[in-house]
C-alpha cells in the first residue's frame, strides 16, 4: 500500500519504538482470543484483551500511526460489545476479530519495515456491520488479504455508506465502555459505530506507561548490530585467552624439563665433589706426615678444581631458586587465566543472553501463514505450537523463520489433504501441524509434524533418476530415498511431486540449517504424515565442536551431528570397516565404518599395527549413519564459528571456520551433507586416491631438552613427523602404540640408558626392522663396538653437522620402504 500523507512527518525513531512494543502486544491480544475462543464463558480473556487494544490504539495515535489506531479503536469497541452482549459471540464474530488482529500484525510488519499502512477500511465496515445488520461492507477485501471473506457477511452496492449504531444499543455500549474503562484505569472509549472517532483522551497515555498489576521492568535500546560486534569481540578474546593458556602451558612444561635438568645438574656436581675430596685424601696421604688431629680439609688445602665445584653447586642452588620462583608464577599465571576464564564465560552468556528473544513472537506470523495457506487451497487446518517460550538466537532465529514458513506452506499445499478425502480416510476434517522446540544440552531441536499424507518415496525415487540424481541399478532404501528431496536441483520437480507428497525446494531448508551448523532429519510415514527434526546449535557465535586429525590435516565436527564417542578395539574396527563390512550396532542404532579421508579426499588411513583401542565418532543419519575412523582424536573446544566467503562456503561439506588456540584456521565439516552424498556413489565405484600421511616418523630419544628441540627443528624443516621422548623408558612407552621409520637415540640417560633401549627394539618382532642411528658424545671405539654390537645402524658423534644426520638416515629409510614394498 502506498503511504499516507502524514507518514513524513511521523518520527521514524518512534515509530520503530512503537512497533516493538506492538509486537509484544499483539502477542499478548493473541493469546487473549485463543483463551476466549477456548472458552467463550471465561470473562477474564476479554478484559485482558479490551486492555491489549486500548494500549495498542493510543501507542499508535502517539506514534501517529493513524491506520492502526483506527483499527485498534474499532476492535476494541467490537470486544466491549461482545462482552456486553450487544454482539453475538459467533463464530462469525470471532472470525472477524482474528482477520483483525492479523491485519494489525501486518501492519505492525509494514512499520518494521520503513513503509506505512493504509486505513483497513473494509475490514472497519466488517466489524461496524456486526452491530448493526442494516451496514453493508464494500466489495473489496482488507488491504494484504487480512483474512477470508465469510460467505454470510453481506457485500454492499457501490457507493453505499454505513448505517449508524441504534441508539439502545450505543447507550449499552457506552455503559459497558465506562465500567471497563474504569475497572483498568484507562479513559472511556467512545463505543459509538458508525463513525471512527478520531479524538484522544484527555491525558495522553504513552505505549506502555498504562497502569497494571505488574511494573515493567528498566529496558534499554541498543543497536543489533552493536551487540554482535561485542559479542564477536568476546569470542575473539577466547581466541587469545586459548592461545594464552596454550603459552602457559607450553612454559609449564618446559620448567618441569628445568627441574629434572636441575636435579642432574646437582647429582653430578656431588659425584664431582666426591671424586675431588678422594683426591685431596690421597694426596694428603701421599706428602709429608701432617699432624693427627687436623683433616686435611679443615686446613682448607681446597684444590681449584674442588673451588670451581663448589661455586657450580651454588649456581645451581640459585637456578632452582629461580625454577621454583618461575614456578609459582606460573601457578599464579593459571589462577589468573582460570578466573578470567569464568568472567569471559560469563560476559559471553551476558551477551547471547541479550541476542535470545522468545519464539513466542513468530507464533502469531507463522499461525497467519498456515491460516492463510489453508483459506487459499481450500483445506482447513490448525497449528499447535510447544515450547513455544523457548528462547533462541536473534539471529538464528532470524534466519530460520523463511525456512520454517516454507515447510509449514509445504504442510499445508502438498501434505495435509482435502477435507472430503481425509474424511474419507477417517482423520478427522481439520489437518493438525504441529511445531515443537526444546533445549537439548547446547541445542535447540525443532520438530515440524503433520497428520497429512507423507512422502511417496516411489515417486521421488523416478524423480530423482530422471534427473541423474541416483543410478538406475541402485537399491535405495526408503529413507535414502527420502534424503533426496533434500538435494540442490531436486526443487525443480515441483509439478511431479506435487501429487506424491513434499519436497520442493526442501534444499533451501537444507542448505539453510547447514549454514546455521545444524542438522535436518525426515521421517514419514505415507499416509500418515511427516515428521522433519532441526538440531541446531544454541547460539551462532560460539560452539562446541570435536577436533580430529586425518592425515596432516585437523577438522572441526560440530557437536550438534555427532552423535557421540566410543572407544573400541582395532580388530572390532577392522572387521566393520568399509563398505562391505557388516553394520556395528551401538544404542539401538546401526552405522557403517568408514574413514573420515574418504569424504574430504585424502583417502583411507592405515589402522595402527598393534591391537590397541581406537576413537570412533558416532554420526547418526538414519539407515546410512556412520561411525568415522579418525587418525587422532584431539578433544573437544569451544570454538568461535567463522562465516567464509561464498567460493568456499557453497562447496557440499563445509560449514565454516574457526581459530584454534595455535593459531591454525580449522575447516568445519557438515559432516549430514558428507554422509547423504557419499552413499550415491556406491554402484560406480571408484578408488580412492591415497594421500595418507607418507611424512617419515622420527622417534627422538635423548635426555637433554636442547638436542631435542634442535633436533626435531630440524627434521621437521626437511618434512619429517618428530616424536620426543626424554629418555629410555618413555620411549618404550611411546613404542607400545607407535612404530616409526627411524630411532635416533642417545647413550647417556637415565632409568634406562640407549644401550638398554637399542637391545628392547631389536628384541620385539614388530620392531626390529626399525633403523636406529645413535647420536652420542661417546666417540670412542669401545662404544661404537658396542652399539654395532646391539644392531644399531649408524653411529654418529655430537656435535653432528645436519647434513650429516640427514644422510645418515635417508638410506636407512628409503632401504625399509623398500623392503616393505
Amino acid at each position: 500500500p502506498a503511504p499516507v500523507d502524514d507518514a513524513d512527518a511521523v518520527d521514524r525513531e518512534i515509530a520503530n519504538i512503537y512497533s516493538e512494543e506492538a509486537t509484544e502486544l499483539l502477542e499478548s491480544a493473541q493469546a487473549s482470543l485463543g483463551a476466549w475462543n477456548g472458552d467463550r464463558r471465561n470473562k477474564a480473556p476479554v478484559a485482558e484483551l479490551q486492555r491489549q487494544l486500548h494500549t495498542l490504539k493510543g501507542g499508535a495515535r502517539m506514534a501517529g500511526i493513524t491506520a492502526m489506531g483506527d483499527l485498534s479503536h474499532e476492535l476494541e469497541t467490537l470486544v466491549i460489545q461482545i462482552d456486553g452482549g450487544f454482539v453475538a459471540a459467533t463464530d462469525l464474530a470471532h472470525t472477524v476479530l482474528q482477520a483483525s488482529l492479523d491485519e494489525l500484525a501486518r501492519m505492525r510488519d509494514l512499520v518494521g519495515a520503513g513503509a506505512w499502512p493504509s486505513p483497513a477500511s473494509a475490514l472497519i465496515a466488517r466489524i461496524r456491520s456486526l452491530a448493526d445488520p442494516r451496514a453493508e461492507v464494500p466489495s473489496a477485501a482488507a488491504p494484504g488479504g487480512a483474512g477470508p471473506v465469510d460467505e454470510r457477511t453481506a457485500v454492499p452496492a457501490p457507493g453505499a455508506a454505513p448505517f449508524p449504531a441504534q441508539p439502545a444499543a450505543s447507550a449499552a455500549a457506552e455503559e459497558v465502555a465506562s465500567s471497563l474503562a474504569a475497572e483498568h484505569e484507562a479513559p472511556a472509549v467512545s463505543a459509538e459505530f458508525g463513525t471512527t472517532s478520531p479524538e484522544l483522551p484527555g491525558t495522553p497515555v504513552l505505549p506502555g506507561r498504562e497502569s497494571g498489576p505488574v511494573e515493567r521492568a528498566e529496558m534499554a535500546r541498543v543497536d543489533a548490530d552493536l551487540l554482535d560486534t561485542m559479542l564477536n569481540n568476546a569470542g575473539e578474546v577466547s581466541i587469545f585467552r586459548a592461545r594464552l593458556d596454550q603459552q602457559i602451558n607450553s612454559i609449564d612444561f618446559n620448567l618441569a624439563e628445568l627441574a629434572r635438568t636441575v636435579t642432574r645438574l646437582k647429582e653430578q656436581l656431588r659425584a664431582l665433589e666426591i671424586e675431588t675430596e678422594a683426591q685431596i685424601l690421597n694426596r694428603h696421604e701421599d706428602a709429608q706426615p701432617r699432624r693427627a688431629d687436623f683433616d686435611p680439609l679443615e686446613l682448607d688445602r681446597y684444590s681449584s678444581l674442588q673451588q670451581y665445584s663448589r661455586a657450580l653447586a651454588e649456581t645451581s642452588n640459585d637456578v632452582a631458586s629461580i625454577q621454583g620462583l618461575l614456578e609459582t608464577l606460573t601457578r599464579e599465571a593459571q589462577n589468573l587465566s582460570t578466573q578470567q576464564a569464568r568472567v569471559i564465560t560469563e560476559l559471553q552468556n551476558s551477551l547471547m543472553r541479550t541476542r535470545m528473544v522468545p519464539f513466542q513472537r513468530h507464533v502469531q506470523r507463522l499461525t497467519r501463514l498456515v491460516r492463510q495457506a489453508a483459506h487459499d487451497t481450500g483445506k482447513r487446518a490448525e497449528l499447535a505450537v510447544n515450547g513455544a517460550a523457548a528462547e533462541l538466537d536473534r539471529q538464528m532465529l532470524e534466519r530460520m523463520v523463511p525456512p520454517l514458513e516454507h515447510m509449514l506452506r509445504n504442510a499445508i499445499v502438498h501434505g495435509i489433504e482435502a477435507p472430503e478425502r481425509r474424511v474419507a480416510l477417517g482423520k478427522p476434517e481439520v489437518g493438525r501441524i504441529s511445531v515443537s522446540l526444546e533445549r537439548d544440552g547446547a541445542e535447540i531441536v525443532i520438530v515440524v509434524a503433520d497428520d497429512g499424507a507423507g512422502i511417496d518415496v516411489q515417486l521421488i525415487r523416478e524423480k530423482a533418476i530422471a534427473l541423474g540424481l541416483a543410478d538406475p541399478q541402485a537399491k535405495l532404501t526408503d529413507e535414502e530415498a527420502t534424503q533426496l528431496i533434500l538435494e540442490p536441483g531436486f526443487s525443480t520437480a515441483g509439478r511431479v511431486t506435487q501429487a506424491a507428497g513434499r519436497g520442493v525446494g526442501m534444499d533451501v531448508v537444507a542448505t539453510e540449517v547447514k549454514k546455521l551448523g545444524g542438522g535436518l532429519f525426515i521421517e514419514s510415514s505415507l499416509g500418515a504424515g511427516s515428521r522433519f527434526t532441526i538440531r541446531l546449535p544454541f547460539t551462532l557465535a560460539i560452539s562446541q565442536a570435536l577436533i580430529v586429525r586425518v592425515a596432516d590435516e585437523v577438522y572441526a565436527l560440530p557437536l550438534a551431528t555427532v552423535e557421540g564417542v566410543v572407544r573400541l578395539p582395532r580388530s572390532i574396527v577392522a572387521r566393520h570397516l568399509g563398505r562391505d563390512g557388516p553394520p556395528f550396532e551401538y544404542g539401538g542404532q546401526k552405522y557403517r565404518f568408514q574413514h573420515l579421508g574418504a569424504f574430504v579426499g585424502l583417502g583411507e588411513g592405515q589402522l595402527p599395527e598393534a591391537d590397541v583401542s581406537l576413537s570412533v565418532v558416532l554420526i547418526r543419519a538414519g539407515e546410512h549413519s556412520t561411525a568415522l575412523v579418525t587418525d587422532e582424536l584431539v578433544g573437544s573446544r569451544e570454538i568461535v564459528v567463522k562465516s567464509l566467503g561464498p567460493q568456499i562456503s557453497a562447496i557440499r561439506g563445509i560449514a565454516g571456520a574457526t581459530i584454534l588456540g595455535d593459531g591454525r584456521v580449522v575447516i568445519i565439516l557438515d559432516m549430514g551433507s558428507l554422509v547423504r552424498s557419499e552413499w550415491r556413489s556406491r554402484p560406480s565405484e571408484t578408488p580412492l586416491l591415497d594421500q595418507r600421511d607418507r611424512r617419515t616418523v622420527a622417534l627422538v630419544v635423548d635426555d637433554s631438552i636442547t638436542v631435542r628441540r634442535v633436533t626435531q627443528r630440524l627434521l621437521e624443516r626437511n618434512g619429517m613427523r618428530v616424536v620426543t621422548a626424554k629418555d629410555g623408558v618413555e620411549a618404550v612407552s611411546i613404542l607400545q602404540d607407535l612404530k616409526p621409520d627411524v630411532i635416533l637415540l642417545d647413550i647417556e640417560m637415565p632409568r634406562m640408558d640407549g644401550y638398554e633401549v637399542a637391545a628392547h627394539v631389536r628384541g620385539d618382532p614388530r620392531l626390529r626392522d626399525v633403523p636406529i642411528v645413535m647420536i652420542t658424545s661417546r666417540v670412542s671405539e669401545k662404544h661404537r663396538a658396542r652399539a654395532i654390537e646391539l644392531g644399531v645402524d649408524d653411529y654418529l658423534g655430537k656435535p653432528y653437522q645436519e647434513t650429516q644426520l640427514l644422510d645418515a638416515i635417508e638410506p636407512l629409510v628409503n632401504r625399509r620402504s623398500a623392503v616393505g614394498q
